[in-house]
């Protein structure tokens, strides 16, 4: 499913215009990137959140060249599901 197909579905559901709907949802997607830019985690409730997860230093290795180099440490944008919405995709 497609960011138009959700707004197609959100407008098809509500009677809202589409342009309406889909300056909604872009401006929740943007909230959400700002929050966690900031550090801030984003709870939806019964639906999951957004979080920021710290990645060490490691080491890898490079084998084509059979060499060995360093991945620094760095964060990275997660998403953790409720339970509730594990539970209903789980059937």
């Amino acid at each position: 499913m497609t960011k138009a197909d959700i707004v197609n579905e959100v407008a098809k559901s509500t009677g809202i215009e589409k342009t309406a709907v889909q300056t909604v949802i872009e401006a929740s997607m943007e909230s959400i990137k700002e929050s966690l830019a900031k550090g801030e985690p984003v709870y939806l409730r019964g639906f999951g959140s957004f979080i920021i997860k710290h990645r060490a230093e490691k080491a890898a290795r490079n084998i084509t060249r059979n060499t060995t180099m360093t991945i620094p440490a760095h964060d990275i944008p997660a998403f953790k599901p409720a339970k509730v919405f594990v539970a209903s995709v789980k059937k």
